[in-house]
């Protein structure tokens, strides 16, 4: 688990530093600057991540294939999956551009949200090499080959530093572009992304003769109707869990900048250590799939808890992280001593769901590798929607706690979500036989 993991958490953690780099970049222009890459991120991706997990189900098809020894069908698995993705890439830039028109609508600081919209319409550039290098990511993963998406990953965050640098600040003689350079370099990395994985799969397939170039390019409805019918309610589950944090920093947008900022910097924290699980997850995920391919029922049991163990384990310890050294961490990123302030006591508040964060994180992975995506995505909608939201609303706006009262209606959705799905985990995994 730890082998198949390790580049699968790399790579998580390079997707998140690309956001991180972006808000540390333009963290010198102001704390107005920082709520605008944030905010601005944070709504493209509650849009596109509908798109990225549909194309989760890749995980399930694929991964069970391999277990069974079957390549052919794995490769027609990625046929489809990226056939997919280009499908989904023209309604998702039209929905997104879509949300970009309703910003006045978000109650916005004025001065964030003149910086917002223009950051905003250049990210939509970047939907579809997004969409493409996701399906070429579960692709690799799936068949055990992650530690191309690791190279991708790191490689990426290169160009996004140095881009980042020549674009936002003009250095080299390039254009001093400020927040909206942040977006272009987003764009660049993310082409590049998606490059560097179909590189990755043709070298694979010509090393190796696995067969890629012959297989059939005829697509085949049943086939793309079930990669939809196990990717739906994945999409569903990722757009209910990321909507939720792009509701709360749309509702941390209409308090005062600092409050904004600290509130994005500590959820850029948070979501850094959920790489972790995230990453696991998607290890689970495979290692599970490829177990039920070999219909080998203890097997799918051990790397399921082999899983939620490590990741519940590094959330844990990301805890006490938290509590012990929450300035240090802050000062990374500002040397606001408003925005630290108010970081501090969220760090607290991240806390206490880092362990059940890390939980349903894992516990949503190897549930899809069983195939089960309904049962998260419900899970979410109960968790985050109908109790954490309506908590922190209530304690932010009705009770006067600000953004700590929204921090802490995320925690409680976090920790309803992660209790019930290891309990979902523990009922499937005694019930599951070969063949069911």
């Amino acid at each position: 688990m730890v082998r198949l993991a390790m580049p699968i958490v790399v790579a998580e953690l390079g997707w998140i530093a690309m956001g991180i780099v972006d808000i540390a970049m333009v963290g010198r222009l102001g704390p107005e600057a920082i709520g605008a890459v944030g905010v601005g991120s944070v709504l493209f991706i509650a849009v596109v991540v509908f798109g990225i997990g549909l194309l989760l189900g890749l995980d399930t098809f694929v991964a069970q294939a391999y277990g069974a020894g079957r390549l052919d069908e794995c490769h027609r698995w990625l046929v489809h999956g990226v056939a997919l993705a280009m499908m989904l890439a023209v309604p998702l830039t039209l929905v997104t551009a879509a949300v970009m028109t309703t910003l006045d609508r978000w109650g916005l600081d004025p001065s964030v949200q003149r910086l917002t919209e223009p950051y905003f319409s250049k990210i939509l550039w970047s939907i579809l090499p997004l969409l493409l290098y996701t399906a070429f990511r579960r692709y690799l993963q799936a068949i055990g080959l992650a530690t191309p998406v690791m190279m991708a990953l790191v490689s990426a965050n290169l160009i996004n530093v140095l881009a980042n640098w020549l674009l936002v600040f003009g250095n080299l003689g390039a254009p001093r572009l400020g927040v909206d350079g942040a977006a272009w370099a987003t764009c660049v990395s993310r082409v590049y992304l998606a490059l560097y994985l179909l590189l990755a799969i043709m070298r694979q397939d010509h090393g190796h003769r696995t067969g890629l170039r012959h297989v059939s390019r005829r697509l085949e409805l049943n086939r793309l109707r079930r990669l939809v019918e196990v990717g739906l309610p994945a999409a569903f589950q990722v757009t209910l869990e990321v909507g939720v944090f792009a509701v709360v920093t749309a509702l941390a947008g209409r308090l005062e900048p600092v409050t904004l900022a600290a509130h994005q910097i500590v959820l850029n924290v948070a979501s850094v250590t959920f790489m972790v699980p995230l990453g696991v997850g998607s290890a689970g995920a495979v290692r599970v799939g490829h177990a039920v391919g070999r219909l080998d029922a203890p097997a799918v049991r051990h790397a399921g808890w082999a899983a939620l163990a490590l990741g519940g384990g590094f959330m844990s310890c990301a805890a006490v992280v938290f509590v012990a050294a929450p300035r240090a961490i802050l000062e990374l990123f500002t040397v606001d001593p408003a925005v630290i302030q108010i970081g501090e006591s969220l760090l607290l508040v991240a806390a206490l769901f880092q362990l059940f964060d890390g939980l349903q994180g894992v516990a949503t992975g190897v549930l899809r590798g069983l195939g089960d995506t309904r049962t998260p995505m419900l899970w979410n909608l109960a968790g985050h929607w109908f109790v954490g939201l309506p908590v922190g609303y209530l304690l932010c706006f009705v009770r006067g706690w600000g953004v700590i009262g929204l921090w802490i209606g995320l925690s409680t959705g976090l920790t309803v979500v992660g209790v019930l799905l290891v309990a979902t985990w523990w009922y499937r995994v005694r019930v599951w036989r070969p063949g069911a």
